[in-house]
C-alpha cells in the first residue's frame, strides 16, 4: 500500500512539473502571438467587418455636392435617376 502512495505520489509532483512547463510554454507562444501588430491588425479589421456587417444603419452614397459645405446622400440599395 505504501509503494503505491510513493508511486502515486511521485507520478504527481512530474506530471504537475511537466504540465506547469507546457503551460508556460503554451501560454508564452499565446502572449506573442497576441502581442504581434499582424495579429492585432487582423483583428482589428475583422471587427470592423463584423460592425459594418451587423449594423442597422442604412449606407449612403454622395451624388453631388451643392456648395462647399453641403451635399446630397442616397441610400446605397437604390437606385440613382440621373
Amino acid at each position: 500500500m505504501i509503494g503505491i502512495l510513493v508511486a502515486a505520489g511521485a507520478g504527481y509532483v512530474l506530471g504537475t512539473k511537466a504540465g506547469r512547463r507546457r503551460y508556460e510554454q503554451i501560454s508564452g507562444v499565446a502572449k506573442a502571438v497576441a502581442t504581434n501588430p499582424a495579429t492585432r491588425a487582423a483583428i482589428s479589421t475583422g471587427r470592423r467587418k463584423l460592425s459594418e456587417a451587423l449594423s442597422t444603419e442604412p449606407k449612403f452614397t454622395k451624388i453631388e455636392p451643392i456648395d462647399g459645405l453641403t451635399s446630397v446622400y442616397i441610400p446605397e440599395d437604390k437606385d440613382r435617376t440621373d
